[in-house]
């Protein structure tokens, strides 16, 4: 801190007290070179984490908005609370992660999809249906057949073996 009076850059603090409201702190300061004092304050400067809507416009992220729309994705799903709270938190901490201080939703979007994705393709299809906005039924079943695809190469094809018995 420089001091006012002189330009000297050291000082001591001779008395802190918080704000009224609690969102500063006022410091009474003395320089060390021509001993006069001066008051400075302090206070938090938040910056938001933002979010770039698909039309451009920018939304302060909202932890409880990502929250709700899993909620309703995972409606009477076997999923529990604890592992939606771990998703948004590493969808918080994607956009907090970011040097601009922002992210695009469809990248957040992709995020949370993939995470769905793995955990139950029911909550997966239903957030993707609201978040990939399909225009018709076609880009719908395309989706689908795509979750099909990926499901059958991840169980590979049980083969009978002639003669084995079936447990």
């Amino acid at each position: 801190m420089k001091c006012p009076f002189c330009g000297f850059e050291n000082d001591r603090v001779v008395d802190s007290r918080e704000s009224k409201e609690g969102e500063s702190i006022r410091r009474r300061r003395e320089c060390l070179k021509c001993e006069k004092r001066f008051t400075t304050y302090e206070r938090i400067d938040e910056i938001p984490y933002m979010v770039v809507k698909k039309d451009g416009r920018r939304e302060k992220f909202d932890r409880q908005k990502v929250l709700n729309g899993l909620l309703r994705a995972c409606e009477k799903r076997p999923i529990p609370i604890g592992k939606l709270e771990q998703i948004v938190n590493e969808a918080e901490e994607f956009v907090i992660s970011s040097p601009e201080r922002e992210r695009k939703t469809s990248e957040i979007g992709e995020l949370i999809m993939n995470r769905l994705r793995r955990h139950d393709k029911v909550a997966y299809v239903r957030f993707a249906s609201v978040y990939l906005d399909f225009k018709d039924v076609q880009e719908f079943m395309l989706e689908l057949k795509d979750l099909l695809k990926a499901k059958d190469v991840a169980e590979p094809a049980k083969t009978k073996v002639p003669g084995a018995k079936t447990p």
